[in-house]
């Protein structure tokens, strides 16, 4: 797949990272010196210093394919470089940034974007070569609905002796704009999935206060949880189930 289509995927994911993290004030991919992606704030002499540090330490290295990852420590801060899929994953952090934290986000989210990008180009792939095989689609008189979207939250812990054990709380930013997408439909559950698979469908509820708005976390019982064979700090991926 070409390093337009990988860009066009991950601009979005790294400038959420930074949203979902605010003490990361700088991400980008590069992979053979050249620049696959970039969050919208990151400047090219950023990269140029960080890349030409990385080189200059690759170079002293044996070999090459040992090196998953380095991480630079300055007076303000330190920066991250993985090996994530033949790409390398950069990150700038300050230091109050709880390092566990973003590399659980960054380790997470990357990989599962880029394994959805590959199936949706295979999946194109395949539907382009059948298609002088298929016959003519009929008209359906109603409206075309589009594609439940696909949302992917941090989780967190939800208890209390009043709470539901069969409710999850999402970011009510994301709740209406599902409302907005399907107006005239009913969203009353949504389906949950893990990375190893396991899927679960629940219903849902805004998150309270304003400690987790916007953050990008699932609050979810403990009940969901065993289900799901999920704990804190795990990546899930949310959609609506639309009625």
């Amino acid at each position: 797949m070409s390093n337009e289509v990988y860009a066009f995927a991950l601009k979005n994911t790294l400038n959420e990272i930074k949203n979902v993290c605010p003490d990361v004030s700088n991400t980008f991919i590069f992979k053979d010196g050249k620049i696959i992606a970039k969050d919208e704030n990151t400047d090219e002499e950023t990269i140029k210093n960080t890349v030409d540090a990385f080189n200059a330490l690759t170079e002293r290295a044996d070999t090459i394919g040992g090196l998953e990852s380095v991480t630079f420590h300055g007076a303000n801060g330190r920066v991250n470089i993985a090996c994530i899929n033949d790409f390398y994953l950069t990150t700038i952090a300050s230091k109050e940034a709880d390092e566990k934290y973003v590399n659980t986000l960054t380790r997470v989210l990357v990989p599962t974007v880029l394994k959805l990008v590959e199936k949706i180009h295979s999946a194109s792939i395949d539907n382009n070569t059948f298609t002088t095989e298929q016959p003519e689609p009929e008209v359906n008189p109603e409206p075309l609905l589009p594609e439940p979207p696909v949302n992917q939250f941090i989780v967190e812990n939800l208890g209390g002796l009043l709470v539901p054990s069969d409710t999850v709380r999402i970011d009510n930013e994301v709740i209406v704009q599902w409302k907005d997408l399907y107006t005239d439909k009913k969203i009353e559950e949504v389906d949950v999935e893990t990375l190893n698979g396991k899927t679960t469908r629940c219903k849902f509820k805004p998150i309270k206060g304003s400690k987790y708005g916007g953050k990008g976390v699932i609050q979810m019982p403990e009940k969901i949880q065993l289900t799901l064979q999920t704990t804190k700090g795990e990546l899930v991926m949310v959609k609506p189930v639309v009625e």
